[in-house]
């Protein structure tokens, strides 16, 4: 199997943590001490990949960020790991001259300027610590990569290459070259990092567009300038075969509902309701405390857990595609096998505590060491089993309770339904104008999708919805400015564009009932969606299995190693593509990363791999998506 994104991007933080040097097993056994410094935009990208257990074992004794005030430890390397920025090279500069460690070691996140370069010597050369700078690098690694098949371009800081900041209408040409220079650079070491020049593909006449030809152009110089391109295994190809991979650059605009829809995936969820940031989870939880605690007039105290969802973690990797329904069912199966295992551990002990020199002690004994021995072995490993069922269980009641407060399953189901023009159960104005449906924003959300999904209305009609809508508390600011775009947007969201999946309740969660289950389910739909396409996965086939589609027919086409590049150059390639990446300006979340793994699942055969990595400049769920469109919204 090819080494994936984040795999890469994890060597080359280790390889920096090894002062830059490949690592050997010398160096795993007896790891040189040092510190790590980062900033806030270094950390975001460090947290989600490696764990301060792996940071200790790198020889990380302390790591801390760039703007703390730092104590001297004069005898120990120093590794930094920061934005070339004027705050931070500030910064290193007056570390420079507080001698504060024994060396620096200075790894740039991105390029830094020949400009800020010479800052720095000449900072060196005054606190006479030329010595002291063993090494400057620039790392690329300007992207933040969640899993195997996901990356995000930054955290921190993420407002200015927001939707919002793409699409406000005072926004001047220079901050639009701003924005788009910082999205091209987190793309450009994406690739740097995969040591792969892409073919690009991108539709006319958006911020994809301008992305593309800014890509093209970086990738085109530095494949020119021979001496110092970081594209040199030349004699590398592809990692999936002869082939190179596909970046498809596509602009949020193209579909706006899936940014608002609301979703019965567990890992889409856990985004839209309980705020899923760097695979962590915060969730409050009440703390019971004895006698007061039933008293009605008494809040009840929370204390916030916090809760990391790894790829080590076998069962969300499992589960975090599935409709949430399998996933309960999924989580109390685990409980009962792990309560069965412990069980048979119990047994053990009270076998074992029995007095005197009876028979059966002493068979059971010889029987048992075996077993015993099995027991303390496999310890450890029940309680990290425990630890994480215990994880999913707090997860999935917080859902559930979420669930069945907002009524999520219902405004799934009636969205789908638009989506796939099927008729529904009970009439927008009725979910609207009921108090007991979900919040206010969950209206505005389902609105918003009628909206662009369903059959067109009249202004007069939409002003009545808006009536409504503020009748329930909403604020429609954001319809407002949805309504503005679906005028100017050629994009009246063709009938074709959402082949909606269509839906089936199964028989109410049978299994999870019948075995005396942690969840309460009742009132909560069992609903299973069949598998459909949603617009940014229906290009992608389109544009990796070279079909014709309407929709992307006239996207244009860069390849960044041909010489001569000219707006007229046409697909050369004649065989589909194995390997796409998909990258959104504007944002993205968890429904369309999914629906994109399903996709590769369905097309992927074992002696035809396919693989998609899907990016976007920010995650952003849909009350995030939502205040973004309300701001729009206020400045017409």
């Amino acid at each position: 199997m090819a080494i994936s994104l984040q795999e890469k991007q994890i060597n080359a933080l280790k390889r920096m943590l090894n002062f830059n040097q490949p690592i050997t097993k010398a160096t795993n056994a007896e790891p040189q001490w040092k510190v790590l410094i980062y900033d806030r935009f270094g950390q975001d990208i460090i947290s989600p990949l490696l764990t301060i257990k792996e940071l200790r074992d790198m020889g990380v004794t302390l790591h801390l960020s760039l703007h703390s005030d730092r104590d001297p430890i004069p005898d120990v390397p120093a590794i930094y790991f920061v934005m070339p920025t004027e705050d931070n090279i500030q910064r290193l500069c007056r570390d420079f001259q507080n001698q504060l460690y024994e060396s620096y070691y200075l790894n740039f996140i991105s390029a830094i300027s020949r400009q800020k370069l010479e800052d720095i010597a000449q900072a060196a050369l005054q606190a006479n610590a030329v010595q002291q700078v063993c090494k400057v690098f620039d790392q690329y690694l300007n992207f933040i990569s969640l899993e195997n098949e996901l990356f995000t371009l930054r955290h921190q800081d993420r407002d200015s290459i927001s939707y919002y900041a793409i699409n406000k209408g005072d926004v001047k040409d220079t901050e639009m070259d701003v924005i788009m220079e910082s999205i091209v650079d987190s793309l450009f070491s994406v690739f740097v990092t995969m040591g792969v020049v892409p073919i690009i593909r991108c539709p006319k006449g958006n911020a994809a567009e301008m992305v593309a030809e800014k890509l093209d152009k970086k990738l085109r110089e530095n494949l020119r300038d021979t001496r110092n391109s970081l594209f040199t295994s030349d004699g590398v190809p592809g990692q999936f075969s002869f082939q190179r991979p596909l970046l498809v650059i596509l602009d949020r605009n193209l579909d706006m509902a899936t940014m608002l829809h609301h979703t019965w995936t567990y890992q889409a969820l856990a985004h839209d309701v309980l705020d899923l940031k760097l695979n962590r989870i915060e969730i409050e939880e009440i703390i019971e405390d004895g006698s007061h605690a039933s008293s009605p007039a008494r809040k009840p105290r929370t204390k916030k857990k916090v809760y990391d969802l790894s790829a080590r973690d076998k069962m969300w990797m499992a589960q975090k595609g599935h409709p949430f329904p399998e996933v309960a069912e999924a989580v109390q199966e685990e409980l009962n096998n792990y309560r069965q295992e412990e069980g048979e551990v119990k047994k053990l002990k009270a076998a074992l505590g029995l007095e005197g020199e009876d028979d059966t002690a002493i068979s059971m004994l010889s029987d048992n060491t075996a077993r015993l021995t099995s027991a303390v072995t496999s310890l450890p490993e029940l309680l990290e089993k425990k630890r994480l069922i215990d994880m999913h269980m707090n997860i999935a009641t917080a859902l559930l309770e979420q669930i069945k407060a907002r009524k999520l399953d219902t405004y799934f189901e009636t969205e789908e339904k638009m989506m796939s023009r099927a008729s529904l159960n009970k009439s927008l104005m009725d979910i609207i104008s009921d108090p007991e449906a979900g919040k206010p924003e969950d209206k505005v959300r389902l609105f918003i999708i009628a909206l662009i999904c369903g059959p067109p209305m009249s202004e007069a009609e939409i002003d009545q919805y808006c009536v409504a809508l503020q009748g329930a508390n909403c604020d429609i600011s954001a319809v407002q400015y949805v309504r503005r775009w679906k005028s100017y947007s050629k994009l009246q969201a063709p009938a074709s564009q959402y082949t909606g999946g269509g839906i089936s309740s199964t028989s109410m969660f049978s299994g999870l009932l019948s075995k005396g289950s942690q969840f309460v389910m009742e009132g909560v739909k069992n609903l299973v969606v069949k598998g459909h396409n949603l617009p940014a996965t229906r290009i992608v086939d389109a544009l990796m299995d070279l079909k014709s589609l309407p929709d992307s027919e006239d996207f244009r086409y860069f390849d960044p190693k041909l010489l001569r590049a000219d707006a007229t150059s046409v697909p050369r390639n004649k065989t589909p593509f194995q390997e796409a990446y998909v990258f959104i300006v504007g944002g993205g979340n968890y429904i369309e990363f999914q629906n994109l793994m399903d996709y590769v699942k369905s097309k992927s055969t074992p002696s035809m791999p396919k693989k998609i990595v899907y990016g976007c400049s920010d995650l952003v769920n849909a009350s995030q998506f939502l205040k973004q469109l309300s701001h729009l919204g206020q400045e017409i």
